[in-house]
């Protein structure tokens, strides 16, 4: 029997991937965590698992993200040591690109400074800027950093980027290694986080880095919650060092209703919505997956989990 289990404190989410996967994975039993078919799962497709549930499938073989991420199966501390896929959505770039820049333009046309404008009945144009004037940092260049780079800087914005490893972009300025991380946020009027959650780099997006920032610089969060200090982003907008925060990650999803980022000021927040996999294309790479498993085939998209990625 193929058996794939379901495992998400999400449960919208679940429901619509068990309907996913009946269209386009009707190959595979797809079931839930209470089901008791699920002991016979091979494969556990997941996305914030609960505590414990990771440990209670004894055929389990394969983990399988849902996500481009793994850090979310930190989420369970009983996470077994099992080889570890995700998925790769070509749409997935494209979406993410859109939605950052929809935010640097946000930030860069002062549309933050307007919206809040119009509350208070207050009629103000802010100064328009030349994109090659405004200077925009990227932290993180895997497929979709590099990506959304070189797109801000084919739009004519001043963009450089930051990764673990050498770069070579057209059109951005590239740092590498910590000893560069300074330099590359030196003046940076506009930081978007696009790194993978590793030991090194949860919390970077704390009062160190945004000291170095241009005063008055804005953060677009579309990494993972974990990198961000919530206490020194609140410390940095109460200061004026950051205007404002465009946060679509959060390390508890969705945010509770009482967290205290949804009425801080200067901060919007997007409901984790820069760009996901779409649940079919989910279905079939889990499916793809399972196939190879069965036939003693490279997995595809294999994490290394050391590196978080």
């Amino acid at each position: 029997m193929s058996t794939v289990v379901l495992l998400s404190r999400d449960t919208l989410l679940l429901k619509q991937l068990q309907a996913a996967f009946a269209r386009s994975a009707p190959q595979l039993t797809t079931v839930l965590a209470d089901d008791p078919q699920a002991v016979n799962a091979q494969m556990a497709a997941c996305w914030f698992p609960l505590p414990g549930s990771l440990e209670a499938l004894p055929n389990l073989q394969v983990i399988h993200s849902v996500a481009a991420g793994i850090d979310h199966l930190d989420h369970d501390p009983s996470c077994p040591n099992l080889p570890i896929c995700r998925v790769v959505d070509p749409g997935h770039r494209q979406g993410m690109t859109e939605y950052v820049r929809w935010a640097v333009i946000h930030y860069h046309r002062g549309f933050d400074q307007v919206l809040s404008q119009q509350r208070n009945q207050h009629w103000e144009r802010p100064l328009q800027r030349e994109a090659g004037q405004y200077k925009v940092g990227v932290m993180g260049l895997g497929s979709l950093g590099s990506a959304i780079a070189q797109d801000l800087a084919a739009a004519g914005y001043d963009v450089r980027g930051w990764a673990r490893s050498s770069k070579d972009l057209s059109g951005v300025q590239t740092f590498a290694g910590a000893h560069n991380l300074h330099p590359f946020l030196d003046g940076v009027e506009l930081l978007i986080n696009l790194l993978p959650l590793t030991r090194e780099t949860r919390g970077i997006l704390g009062s160190a880095t945004f000291e170095r920032l241009a005063n008055g610089a804005a953060l677009v969060n579309c990494g993972r919650g974990g990198h961000l200090n919530i206490d020194d982003l609140e410390q940095a907008l109460k200061r004026g060092q950051l205007r404002g925060a465009l946060l679509d990650v959060f390390e508890q999803e969705p945010l509770p209703s009482d967290h205290p980022l949804w009425t801080m000021p200067g901060v919007t927040i997007t409901p984790h919505m820069a760009s996901a996999a779409s649940h079919d294309c989910i279905a079939e790479q889990v499916a793809e997956n399972f196939r190879r498993l069965n036939a003693g085939e490279p997995l595809l998209n294999c994490a290394d989990r050391l590196l978080g990625y």
